[in-house]
This record gives structure tokens, C-alpha cells and sequence, in this order.
């Protein structure tokens, strides 16, 4: 539908949204390592540390070769594996054009426990959905819809630059999209859409995240906040006005051409 690209929305509260950062780091990281592994090693970690409802939920058994945690860390090892490039990529530039001021909002660490939080939420959901699938969820997708529902919130009248339909650029207000996107999100989960994307996921996310950032974001963070230049500069104060000198007092002894010290150089 839209691809984003870019945001006018700077930093007010910190000089540097680390979290994100190394969110990205951590994702790209985990990627690269299961990819370098090979199939064989990227299977395994799919099913080692992919959250799988039937395991989960003790209707079904896993390998015991591919036991390599504790069932219930899945609901967040899940969220830093991908499938492929374009999969990581993809929920990589959400969370680079949108993360910063999500985390700007809430502060580092209320937003690192928002972000896990939506995290466990989109695989709960994805439970609760397919309580017996054997399919194993992957993917940040849950979290990245928690963060892409907070700066909803947060800056829907924030201009962002999207591709609409991968090709053509836009500078719009971010509710546009963002709304668009999360209508889609709820019209294919209600449609059974994509096999192979759990919307599921993506709706307990966007409930997550629009339930938390309420309770999380920082004390003064207004909701539903407009673009920089929406925000009205306060008003300059006037200069000070330049101070008039004091008349002096007429000296006692003067001459007859008024002037105060007849010795005085003329």
C-alpha cells in the first residue's frame, strides 16, 4: 500500500533514539546469523526460538533437538528472526521512520519495555487465534504495529514522505497512511487473508500499542500533536528600552551661560 520513507518530526526530549538503533542492530544481527548458517541451521532456529501456539500451549510436542529455551521466551525470541531480506527489511524501515519519536515519547527504557510488551502481545494473539498451529510465527511485525499505532497516536498530523504504491512519493499528514494501514490490518485479519502473514499478530500489536503508549508515554507528551511548524513559536520579547539619561540638577554655582563648572574645559 505505502512505503515510508521520511518523517519531519524531530527529537524533543532526547539526543539520540538508542533503542531503536539498537533494535535495528539486533534484528539485523540475529538475520545475519541464521542466514549464514544455512538452511539446516536457519530451520532449526525457526523452530527453537519461533513461537509455535501448540507448543506453547502443550497441545503438541517439539523435537527435543530443537529444545533451546524455555517455551514461554518465545513470545519474544520470535519477533527477532525473519524469514528473508525484504521481511526484515520491510519492518527495519517502519521502525527506523517511526521508532525515534515513539521512544522520544516515552523515554529509552518505558519504550524498550513498550516495544517487547507489543511484542508478547501479537504472538498472545496469535494464540489465542490458532490455539492448536503448528506454524511457527517470526517476524517483528507485532511490535512494529504497536509502534506504528503510538505515533498514530502521538503525530497524526505530522508530515511524513511515503511511496504510495511503491512508486509514487508523497508528503502527507501521517494519519493518512497510518490509518489506511491499520484498516488493512483489520479487514484482512477479518478476511482470513495471506496465509503466510499472520495478521493476527499485527492486530494484537496495534491493541497493545494503543493501550500502552496511553500509560507509557512521558509526563507533558500531549496526544494527537501537529508537524513542527504547526506549533505556534512563542512570541519574541520586546527589546528594552534604552534608558534616558537623568537631567542633572542646575549646580548652585553657575555662569552666566549656564554652564555648571566655570572651570571646566570649554
Amino acid at each position: 500500500m505505502f512505503i515510508p520513507l521520511y518523517d519531519t518530526n524531530r527529537l524533543r526530549h532526547i539526543r539520540l533514539q538508542y533503542v531503536t538503533i539498537g533494535l535495528i542492530v539486533a534484528n539485523a544481527l540475529v538475520y545475519c546469523a541464521t542466514a549464514l548458517g544455512g538452511e539446516n541451521f536457519t530451520n532449526a532456529a525457526v523452530l527453537g526460538l519461533g513461537f509455535i501456539p501448540s507448543v506453547v500451549h502443550n497441545t503438541a510436542e517439539l523435537d527435543p533437538r530443537f529444545i533451546v529455551i524455555p517455551e514461554s521466551l518465545s513470545y519474544l525470541t520470535y519477533s527477532f528472526l525473519h524469514a528473508d531480506i525484504f521481511h526484515l527489511g520491510g519492518n527495519m524501515l517502519f521502525l527506523w521512520v517511526f521508532g525515534d519519536n515513539v521512544e522520544d515519547a516515552l523515554g529509552h527504557i518505558r519504550y524498550l519495555i513498550f516495544y517487547l510488551l507489543c511484542a508478547v502481545a501479537g504472538a498472545a494473539f496469535q494464540g489465542l487465534v490458532a490455539w492448536d498451529s503448528q506454524v511457527p510465527l517470526i517476524g517483528a511485525s507485532g511490535a512494529i504495529a504497536g509502534v506504528v499505532v503510538a505515533y498514530l497516536i502521538l503525530y497524526p498530523r505530522v508530515k511524513v514522505w511515503v511511496l504510495a504504491f511503491a512508486r509514487i512519493p508523497l508528503r502527507i499528514p501521517a494519519f493518512i497512511p497510518l490509518v489506511l494501514w491499520v484498516l488493512f490490518q483489520i479487514v484482512m485479519f477479518a478476511a482470513g487473508g495471506e496465509d503466510q502473514i499472520s495478521w493476527a499478530c499485527h492486530i494484537g500489536g496495534i491493541i497493545a500499542g494503543a493501550v500502552l503508549v496511553l500509560v507509557l508515554r512521558s509526563r507533558g507528551v500531549p496526544l494527537f500533536a501537529g508537524a513542527d511548524e504547526d506549533i505556534p513559536a512563542a512570541a519574541p520579547e520586546p527589546p528594552p528600552l534604552a534608558a534616558r539619561p537623568a537631567t542633572p540638577e542646575p549646580s548652585a554655582a553657575t555662569t552666566r551661560w549656564g554652564r555648571g563648572n566655570p572651570s571646566g574645559p570649554n
